[in-house]
């Protein structure tokens, strides 16, 4: 099986976890600067987490693009990051409205080393599709490294929440801003 119907039906699980932590969110109650600020924790952390998303989606975009057939392991590993990305407007809403709570932080970045995970899940196995293909397997070998980093630093941020719930959020923040880094930069430090 071609995977146009996998892509198709991943772009349309995407599109609802953005619009349910859209729909999450609450207007202030009130009018002015001070209600609006009452709000603002959970704007940020929407903001944050569809980052997050949109760089999940554009990877994986990438590569899917790369798999030679949808297989029932492609399928599978594709449902299991399905999954752990359908709870970020749990974590999201939650975090918003506890955004100091080190128990909202450790959640948040619990959900996102199990997005990691099961994206760097979801590598291997495309990458098996073609074990024949060495320049293929190079890029595959640096983003799997990516996606190794982004699990341990989000696994990392657990633990730190309860110890500092500001380099948690350092971490949330941190990680999705090295995505920006151009990609020439980055293979050229690899050399």
């Amino acid at each position: 099986m071609k995977t146009g119907r996998l892509e198709a039906f991943s772009d349309g699980v995407i599109a609802v976890i953005i619009t349910i932590m859209v729909l999450e969110l609450k207007s202030p109650h009130g009018e002015g600067l001070a209600a609006l600020r009452t709000v603002t924790p959970s704007l940020l952390v929407y903001a944050l987490s569809f980052m997050a998303v949109a760089i999940m989606w554009v990877n994986h975009h990438h590569v899917l693009g790369k798999a030679l057939r949808a297989d029932p392991a492609l399928l599978w590993a594709n449902n299991c990051l399905l999954f752990w990305m359908s709870l970020i407007p749990f974590v999201t809403a939650y975090m918003g409205e506890n955004h100091a709570a080190p128990l909202a932080a450790a959640c948040y970045g619990a959900v996102f080393a199990l997005t990691s995970a099961a994206f760097l899940l979801l590598q291997i196995t495309i990458d098996r599709q073609d074990k024949a293909n060495a320049a293929r397997r190079r890029e595959f070998l640096w983003m799997k490294r990516k996606a190794v980093f982004s699990m341990v630093s989000y696994a990392a941020s657990v633990g730190l929440a309860f110890v500092s719930v500001h380099v948690a959020l350092g971490i949330f923040v941190l990680f999705p801003a090295l995505y920006f880094w151009p990609e020439g930069k980055a293979h050229a430090a690899r050399r």
